[in-house]
């Protein structure tokens, strides 16, 4: 026996080898994009669902407040003195560092 026809033998036909190519890609996508998107999200859903009145917060639009009042969907929040407003939770973008 040739060993360049046992070598020729042993590789994959071209339908196998665009079939693997497609999962590595996939799962290579799933790693670097998919997963830490996830991750962000459980971590966004978890700190909304941790909003305590008095807490400091950034809104998507860039206003800062202090949480007067939590409900299920919506939070009371205080960005002026005797100002407030009612906005979704989802509008939240990040809880900022409080001051000294």
């Amino acid at each position: 026996m040739n060993l360049s026809f046992i070598l020729l033998e042993a590789q994959p036909n071209g339908g196998g080898s665009m079939l693997l190519w497609i999962i590595i890609l996939f799962v290579m996508m799933w790693l670097l994009m998919i997963r830490p998107q996830r991750k962000r999200e459980k971590e966004e859903r978890k700190m909304r669902e941790g909003l305590k009145k008095g807490d400091r917060v950034l809104f998507s639009g860039g206003i800062y407040g202090k949480v007067h009042e939590v409900s299920d969907t919506t939070v009371d929040v205080e960005v002026s003195n005797g100002v407030i407003l009612t906005v979704e939770k989802s509008m939240i973008q990040a809880l900022p560092e409080q001051k000294q």
